[in-house]
């Protein structure tokens, strides 16, 4: 089946939506098992396993077993969902194979809820409709208000959901699930009711800025790419998602594939790219597996080749596997590696919407930024300006980890202050440590400590600061952690990373790392710390590529805001 006509959109919508109502006569219980790397890796695949044995086993043909990616609260994991016909959905938390077994037999065959195992009621799909009405969905029955409400805990209620808009709620093998939440209307807006002008100023309007991590307007970038005439232009989704600590774009790319694709399909007709590449790690062999499917999937429905909704653009995507180089996040090393060249930096004149990939005009924009854009096209600009700050708007997604209760990709208002993602959204560990520290933004980024935890998470203000937003990543610390230690971690990472081009990265940080040692084995010096600090301005002032100039951020900040845990250590 072609899709053409937004009709068709509509009814694929409708008749999905009529498949997955539970009802007495059909289908009355389903079971969800979240089957994102984190859930894989905590058990969900003996989990799923158990539940179809069970199901084959009991004979029944009523109950559905389905799935879908992260939830979001990973630390949670494998947790499932079952719902029941006319019930509230009820949410299971570190389920393995044995609270399976249970949980099929009295809550699935009996209606049973074991509210020892609950997390929550209610889905997070439905948590603005919940809010609405007072923590209900008509048509669902409150069976077991022990169980706290999904609204109720601040992990769910404190978000904003736009890249996130559709997690635990699509199964991200099936493009239908994905219609069924007004996939792809933004594309056949884009397509057939603007021009490429228009669909640059709403994203100008908008005032999305680049998530990955400079935070550059999106629309001046697909301004300038639109402005080459050349027949032969490409978009580029970078997905290699490299920072120790982060895994926001893998979390998007395994639980809601097709937004990417949306994304990417509407910035190419804006900027008249006939060509393009997802860049994904190896390293994320789930990701590459459901975009691979997902990309079929739009081909089959006519959203990607020729003639796209029987209009005149056409467009295609290709999955590029990385290898795994940190480096190759940066631009100008993606294109030589995509290009089957060795992953180095070159110097960003001419800049890659002017020669780009195969020396043609190239967009490159990271997986939150193009998972932005079909509801901006969809609701209009001034929806998506009203959210954040004067300069920055929107949301932005954060991995956070470290020592905290809800370890998880969580999305906020840019403006949000530190402290509320991480004491109230994340959660304190409850004990005797206090908390000591944040990384922001990974290797690039920089640590505070909790006297600046009331800061906003903008670009200006965390630049201010002496540490970025970046990609997301946000590690805390408690007092038991070493500043010290985490800047060594962090330049033994660049150094590994380092492509070796110019030797104030390549050289410089082997000797930071030299000094680092130094420090933390006890053999260190007082003049060491000095001749740190001066190597690492030295690095950023003359490396080539972003690597380079942002490998000195964690040691400059941590010498800047804990130099006494420095000179503890030195002689």
């Amino acid at each position: 089946m072609l899709i053409k006509e937004w009709a068709d959109l509509e009814n694929i919508k409708d008749k999905l939506i009529v498949k997955q109502k539970l009802n007495k006569d059909g289908k009355r219980a389903r079971i969800t098992v979240h089957m994102s790397t984190c859930g894989i890796a905590s058990g969900a695949n003996d989990v799923i396993n158990t539940f179809r044995h069970l199901l084959k086993e009991s004979k029944e043909k009523n109950i559905e077993i389905k799935t879908t990616g992260c939830i979001g609260i990973c630390s949670k994991e494998p947790l499932i969902t079952v719902e029941i016909t006319d019930q509230e959905p009820i949410i299971y938390e570190h389920v393995n194979e044995e609270k399976a077994r249970q949980i099929f037999h009295a809550h699935v065959k009996n209606g049973d809820i074991l509210s020892e195992y609950a997390f929550v009621r209610g889905k997070e799909s439905e948590i603005e409709e919940r809010l609405k009405n007072g923590g209900e969905i008509l048509g669902q029955q409150v069976v077991d208000n022990s169980i706290k409400a999904i609204e109720e805990v601040p992990f769910f209620n404190l978000q904003e959901r736009i890249v996130v808009r559709n997690r635990g709620a699509v199964d991200p093998y099936k493009i239908d699930d994905y219609v069924a939440r007004d996939g792809y209307k933004a594309v056949y807006k884009a397509l057939k009711e603007m021009d490429s002008d228009n669909i640059i100023d709403t994203i100008l309007e908008s005032g999305l800025r680049g998530r990955g991590g400079a935070g550059f307007p999106t629309g001046l970038k697909w301004k300038f790419a639109s402005k080459s005439q050349t027949a032969d232009k490409y978009v580029i989704c970078n997905a290699d998602e490299g920072d120790p600590g982060a895994y926001m774009d893998r979390s998007v790319l395994e639980g809601d594939p097709h937004s990417v694709i949306e994304g990417m399909i509407i910035a190419a007709r804006a900027i008249n790219a006939q060509k393009g590449f997802i860049y994904c790690r190896a390293e994320y062999p789930l990701a590459v597996e459901i975009l691979t499917k997902a990309l079929s999937q739009a081909r089959a429905y006519g959203l990607l080749g020729n003639n796209i909704l029987g209009t005149n653009f056409s467009f295609d995507i290709e999955v590029y596997e990385g290898a795994g180089a940190f480096v190759c996040g940066e631009e100008t090393a993606l294109i030589h590696s995509i290009e089957g060249k060795r992953g180095n930096p070159r110097l960003k004149l001419p800049y890659p919407v002017e020669k780009g990939v195969f020396n043609k005009p190239t967009l490159i924009s990271n997986v939150e930024t193009l998972a932005n854009i079909a509801p901006i096209v969809l609701n209009g600009s001034e929806w998506f300006a009203k959210i954040g700050t004067e300069k920055s708007k929107g949301t932005k997604v954060f991995s956070i980890t470290g020592d905290i209760v809800n370890v998880g990709c969580v999305e906020v208002p840019i403006g949000t202050s530190i402290r509320t993602v991480i004491e109230d959204i994340a959660g304190i560990v409850e004990g005797d440590k206090n908390i000591k520290a944040v990384q922001l933004g990974g290797p690039s980024g920089g640590c505070l400590p909790v006297k600046y935890f009331d800061t906003i998470l903008d670009y200006e203000t965390l630049q201010q600061l002496g540490t970025i937003m970046g990609s997301g990543g946000m590690i805390v610390m408690n007092e038991d952690k070493s500043v010290v230690d985490l800047a060594r971690f962090f330049m033994q990472f660049c150094e590994s990373e380092s492509c070796g081009k110019c030797i104030p990265c390549r050289e410089g940080t082997r000797q930071m790392v030299n000094i680092l040692n130094k420090i933390c084995e006890g053999n260190g010096k007082k003049e060491d710390i000095d001749k740190l600090e001066d190597l690492a301005n030295v690095v950023i002032q003359s490396s080539l590529c972003g690597l380079g100039k942002t490998a000195s951020n964690p040691v400059l900040s941590t010498l800047n805001y804990f130099r006494n845990d420095y000179e503890a250590l030195v002689k």
